[in-house]
């Protein structure tokens, strides 16, 4: 279950810095690979930062395609998220090894991964020195998308089942959940 995001809000779904699932295709061929560093990069037009490794195959894919698709995993994921972060996709479809199931994007040609709480995607943003440089890529987000069970009306909802919150990843397989949410006025 997913409804758009206003894209002017998009930003905010990645805002609070959980790990991320990125997802890319080309020609056939598609892959995910779990990621730290992704961030909100700008609001108008919205823009994401990720570290794409060179040596991996989704960096072959989206300097391929020019496209990528950042999700957000939940709790529920945390073990895909780590065997998909913990291997290539020159060894074998870590889609189908890992058990993630996927959905057509809508503007993009990478996939959306099922069960995510958000979903961006994305188009590359050249910048040949920062990329082959840094592994550093900025997307700008032609679409997005939420679970209105975690994210609605541009903000994200409390949630109490501890398997549905956001994940951080901290090294060694080890996660943080997002924790209760609270409110200053």
């Amino acid at each position: 279950m997913h409804t758009p995001v206003e894209l002017a809000k998009s930003y905010r779904l990645l805002n609070h810095g959980p790990t991320v699932l990125v997802t890319s295709a080309h020609n056939g061929q598609h892959n995910v690979m779990a990621a730290a560093w992704a961030m909100p990069l700008d609001f108008d037009p919205p823009k994401m930062l990720v570290i794409i490794d060179k040596a991996t195959l989704t960096r072959e894919l989206v300097d391929a395609s020019g496209e990528f698709a950042l999700n957000i995993p939940s709790r529920a994921l945390a073990a895909q998220t780590l065997a998909v972060g913990s291997s290539s996709g020159r060894d074998g479809d870590k889609f189908a090894n890992s058990g993630l199931q996927y959905f057509a994007a809508s503007k993009i040609g990478a996939p959306l991964v099922e069960g995510c709480l958000g979903w961006l995607e994305c188009k590359v943003i050249q910048e040949p020195h920062n990329q082959q440089t840094y592994d550093m890529f900025i997307g700008e987000v032609v679409a997005a998308h939420a679970d209105p069970r975690a994210f609605e009306n541009g903000h994200w909802q409390a949630e109490e089942d501890p398997q549905r919150r956001s994940i951080h990843y901290i090294a060694g397989g080890q996660f943080f959940a997002t924790g209760e949410a609270f409110e200053v006025k």
